[in-house]
């Protein structure tokens, strides 16, 4: 007899895995559609910063990778263009760190592992049949395209430039950022809390990045180096440059009837998650959180569904949808915010980022929810 699925998630990344896992807790039969992937002799340079709740969420899973795969955040530096600086501390906050800094390799390592061994998950090479199908493809999503979903992007004229650093110096647990004339520079600790390395991420305008990515090792840590005003000392690169443009986007529906499907007995319908649905600029580093934030919020809102009803009904779709995009609206307008004061050459502007961060560095409680917010943390 063949065999029959809740769900199908077209999408084996972090997010499509961590929903199949969720789903498949809460005994839903879940088929995860995984694209054969290409061998690449190229390091995966990625790492993302992870903030409480998502933390909580993998180790509930057990999918949280193992030190020094997960380095605590300790402090964190904000550095304007000129003399402008905030500055946040897990200890003045109460809590053991501000984020995470973890590798990617390790946390997919993670994840498929647990999903080898969850009998309610079954991984297939193409979608099949389900009253409900979840995108979680990225933002470069086909199904989505297929569908006909519309993607308001709104390209940022930048490119993100990820790569590792060894350092002369030890990070000390401290994420550091410049917002600099030549982009937004971000070193994340690596490798535990006596660690030597961490990963860049580099926003550059466009124009720039084919000759960031292309030029000598010695031109592109000298530039890094200067950016970060030698605050680790000497700076040896320890991986390639991976490159992608920056956007802000949302998809104007986040879910749907199936296409094809309005006269079947069984409606079937489809929903977006993680960078399918949205994409905000990676100078918060809160990509990742969002991403694991739908799939928390939609396999809480399925679980509580009522057997008698479908995972494809679209009135619980559309309950996730309202309270994913309520939940992203101020986040999105806050990075794209940042993103267009600190790319904005004339003095007036430069003068006024750097009173602004001044004012946000003494403002006490505006500054504590901002933290928890970013923490994922009760307001």
């Amino acid at each position: 007899m063949a065999q029959t699925f809740d769900v199908c998630i077209r999408g084996a990344g972090i997010v499509g895995r961590t929903l199949a896992l969720l789903l498949a807790r809460e005994r839903l039969r879940v088929a995860l559609v995984a694209a054969p992937r290409a061998e690449s002799s190229q390091a995966d340079v990625r790492a993302y910063a992870l903030n409480t709740n998502s933390k909580q969420l993998l180790e509930s899973l057990r999918t949280w990778p193992d030190a020094p795969f997960a380095t605590a955040v300790k402090h964190m530096e904000v550095h304007g263009d000129v003399d402008g600086s905030v500055h946040f501390d897990a200890g003045a906050q109460g809590v053991e760190a501000l984020a995470w800094i973890v590798d990617v390799p390790a946390l997919e390592q993670r994840l498929a592992e647990a999903v080898r061994y969850q009998p309610q998950v079954e991984v297939v090479d193409s979608p099949v049949q389900a009253p409900l199908t979840a995108i979680c493809e990225g933002r470069a999503s086909a199904t989505r395209a297929e569908f006909g979903v519309d993607f308001d992007v709104t390209p940022y004229g930048q490119h993100a430039i990820a790569t590792r650093l060894r350092c002369e110096l030890p990070h000390g647990q401290v994420a550091r950022q410049w917002f600099s004339p030549l982009g937004i520079l971000a070193l994340l600790p690596l490798e535990g809390a006596d660690g030597h390395s961490v990963a860049v991420v580099w926003s550059v305008a466009q124009a720039d990045a084919a000759h960031w990515q292309s030029t000598d090792e010695a031109t592109f840590t000298q530039a890094l180096s200067e950016i970060s005003q030698g605050s680790l000392g000497q700076l040896q690169l320890q991986g390639p440059r991976m490159v992608w443009p920056l956007q802000q986007a949302v998809a104007k529906r986040w879910c749907g009837p199936f296409p094809g499907t309005t006269e079947a007995r069984t409606p079937t319908s489809w929903v977006l998650a993680g960078d399918a649905a949205h994409n905000v600029h990676p100078l918060a580093g809160q990509g990742l959180n969002i991403g694991l934030a739908d799939v928390q919020a939609l396999s809480r809102i399925l679980q509580a569904r009522g057997d008698w009803r479908s995972t494809g009904d679209l009135k619980l779709l559309r309950r996730y949808e309202r309270e994913r995009k309520a939940g992203l609206a101020p986040l999105g307008l806050a990075m794209d915010g940042l993103q267009q004061l600190f790319t904005r050459p004339e003095a007036p502007v430069q003068a006024l980022r750097n009173w602004g961060l001044r004012s946000f560095e003494r403002s006490g409680l505006l500054k504590d929810w901002t933290a928890r917010q970013a923490m994922g943390l009760p307001r």
